[in-house]
């Protein structure tokens, strides 16, 4: 029997084993009033058997892993499929097709269709065919007192075409309709984490705003100190670029204080401004901009030759990158590299770095709120506000450890979202910052990152 190897994990151990119990009891019933209640005659120890294997295997199962595990689509076949194959021994012990109990061959079937995924029901049919098939040729006599009893060969033939064709419906019935189940509570899922992830959102935006208030008066006081500072030691003194640094830094943060403080709709004040809609490399060189300077360099590679996106300026985009980018000139070794490619459909952005890659540990968590690897340091927000911004654009954001070393952060648009209808454009635009194939490198200026 064919089975796909993966699987969604949608049912639990526990409850196959409960189903296995329940037949078995059935089964168990079943012979014992046939055999000694009406006394018909069959093969009684090979049908016992097959009743105690089963019992067997559902004892070695409870005791060997706990009923909550989730079945892949294949562990769930394999283990309906020897249910299958169990029943269709005891019906060839018991009269095959003309058991009145041949009806429940079609009982693993339609489990798979209400659980499973369509491989696994389509694999589990062709195998439940076959024992049908089987079935229907050769089988013992059907237990019954006096001469015994047998269905003329044409009726055995109906049976086995109305079990066919039965088992065939109702599976896909019960497919269509439990898939229509798991789509509808897969959308309310992802309904429920989309509020969620925006209710975190906004909570952090309010936090910021506070932050921002917070800490404008003792941020102004270093700024006051650090002028001081300045005034009373000499540009050749051995402070003096400590001094500068700390006025740089002071303006930096003042800066970054007044974006969060800033209007959503205070990007967007200019409309007449030409640079509304510019290139997408254009825009990824502005997020890189207040980066450049540093110790290590920031590379933008524009791989395609065709005619680039034109996008609307997005401030979604640009805080969002410069993030990514900040994270990235953090952990790198040598160099941060930006890729950008595009296609008649997508536009791509990857931003990597050199340095030792995603802890493993929180590479599945990465870009949820409160998540970081800085011990001590950050509150593990960055990560998750860049993610979450991006998607509000349209975006897709994988992250992902590159081989031998390093990180990644790969980017995805549906062009069509992104770019701005050339009916909109306005007759001037941005420059890109290079041309299409071509390597820029900014950041080659020593300083501190």
């Amino acid at each position: 029997m064919l089975v796909p190897s993966g699987g969604a994990g949608r049912v639990r151990l526990g409850t196959l084993l409960a189903l296995r119990w329940l037949a078995v009891g059935g089964q168990a019933v079943a012979l014992v009033v046939t055999y000694f209640g009406l006394g018909f005659p069959f093969s009684i120890l090979p049908a016992a058997a097959a009743v105690a294997a089963s019992a067997l295997l559902n004892l070695t199962v409870e005791l060997r892993f706990p009923s909550t595990k989730r079945l892949t689509d294949r562990e769930a076949s394999l283990y309906l499929g020897y249910d299958l194959v169990q029943l269709a021994a005891l019906l060839y012990l018991t009269g095959g097709l003309e058991n009145p109990f041949a009806l429940l061959i079609i009982v693993p079937v339609t489990i798979s269709a209400t659980i499973l995924g369509r491989g696994a029901t389509i694999s589990l049919g062709c195998l439940a065919l076959a024992c049908i098939a089987v079935l229907a040729q050769t089988h013992d006599p059907l237990p019954w007192s006096g001469a015994g009893f047998a269905l003329p060969p044409l009726y055995v033939t109906g049976i086995w075409v109305a079990l066919s064709l039965g088992m065939g419906l109702i599976a896909v019935y019960a497919w269509r309709v439990a898939a229509e189940a798991r789509r509808m509570s897969d959308a309310l899922t992802a309904t429920e984490m989309a509020l969620a992830r925006e209710q975190r959102l906004s909570a952090v935006g309010g936090l910021a705003a506070a932050a921002a208030h917070e800490l404008g008066t003792p941020l102004g006081t270093i700024a006051v100190v650090a002028k001081e500072l300045a005034h009373e030691f000499p540009p050749g003194s051995p402070l003096a670029q400590d001094i500068e640094l700390l006025q740089t830094q002071a303006r930096r943060c003042r800066d970054i204080l007044s974006q969060l403080t800033r209007r959503p709709d205070d990007s967007f004040a200019d409309t007449e401004s030409p640079y509304s809609v510019l290139p997408f490399s254009a825009l990824v060189d502005e997020a890189a901009a207040p980066y450049r300077g540093g110790r290590r360099p920031i590379e933008i590679d524009i791989l395609p030759e065709t005619e680039e996106p034109l996008i609307a300026r997005s401030p979604e985009i640009v805080h969002a990158l410069g993030n990514l980018i900040d994270n990235a000139l953090r952990y790198c070794t040598t160099e941060v590299e930006i890729v950008l490619d595009w296609t008649a459909d997508r536009v791509f952005a990857l931003v990597r770095d050199d340095g030792e890659g995603f802890d493993p540990d929180i590479l599945a968590v990465l870009g949820e709120p409160y998540v970081t690897t800085r011990d001590g340091e950050g509150m593990g927000l960055g990560v998750f506000i860049a993610k979450t911004l991006l998607e509000h654009t349209g975006a897709r954001v994988k992250f992902a450890s590159r081989v031998p070393a390093g990180a990644q952060v790969a980017i995805e648009w549906t062009r069509a979202i992104l770019e701005v209808p050339p009916a909109l454009t306005r007759p001037r635009t941005a420059e890109r910052p290079r041309s299409a194939g071509q390597t820029r490198e900014t950041n080659e200026s020593e300083g501190t990152g």
